[in-house]
């Protein structure tokens, strides 16, 4: 699915109108035959999102790639839904952690709680938890999907079935781009599929025990994350966007 620059951006056009009418498993089945098992991988933070799009995916290639970054900072529920999602669907995620001497050099430095201090330290803390990992295993693909939607924050109201990821120089997948939350839970529901019960506590996006809270009324889907800082800057730097 590689391309030259020149014919990129015509491509991804013609695919996104090609899906746009159709069904995120159909998206998912073509996407991942054209791509190839071996070369698109599934990102899972275990959200709603991503419990979803792995019970599709599983459906479609039973022996997808699907990778979890452990941050080291996750809440017990979080690893006990991990543990749960691999018992319901028989697979086993790739798991990707921080270099051990990034994070003694970084708290030794700053702290354990230097998120708080200021953007720039909790970018700081999100580059070597999050994206130094992703980075690692985005080098062996070709394409990954990812849980991304556009109802979900102010960040995210330009996405589309099929991105060019600037970062990593690949493509992003993301199948659930035009679905609602009520969509997702109705699927979830349908499905039996497993989710964190912290969702039920008012949880609506789930990340690090440090930098999640549970949603106030009126706010939108991600603001309990890094709650402290201002909406558009409220991206860890997996999914900046990069011509």
């Amino acid at each position: 699915m590689k391309r030259k620059r020149s014919g990129m951006e015509l491509e991804i056009k013609a695919l996104n109108n090609k899906y746009a009418q159709k069904s995120p498993e159909e998206f998912l089945g073509e996407i991942v035959e054209r791509v190839g098992t071996a070369k698109i991988a599934l990102a899972s933070s275990l959200s709603i999102e991503d419990q979803v799009l792995t019970a599709m995916l599983l459906k479609t290639e039973p022996k997808a790639r699907i990778f979890f970054i452990d941050t080291g900072r996750h809440f017990q529920k979080t690893y006990d839904l991990m543990e749960e999602t691999m018992h319901r669907y028989h697979f086993h995620y790739e798991v990707y952690a921080p270099e051990s001497k990034d994070l003694e050099e970084m708290v030794a430095g700053h702290g354990p709680n230097l998120f708080y201090e200021s953007i720039e330290l909790r970018k700081k803390c999100c580059e070597l938890r999050k994206v130094k990992p992703l980075q690692r295993v985005l080098s062996t693909v070709d394409a990954w999907i990812c849980g991304l939607r556009r109802e979900q924050s102010p960040t995210r109201e330009e996405v589309n079935l099929l991105e060019w990821d600037g970062n990593q120089a690949i493509y992003k997948v993301n199948p659930l781009a035009f679905w609602s939350e009520e969509k997702i839970w109705d699927y979830i529901r349908k499905e039996n599929v497993p989710y964190s019960s912290l969702y039920d506590k008012g949880f609506r996006s789930i990340g690090c025990r440090p930098c999640t809270r549970a949603v106030k009324p009126g706010e939108d889907v991600r603001g309990g994350r890094w709650w402290w800082e201002s909406p558009d800057k409220k991206e860890c730097g997996l999914h900046i966007a990069q011509p």
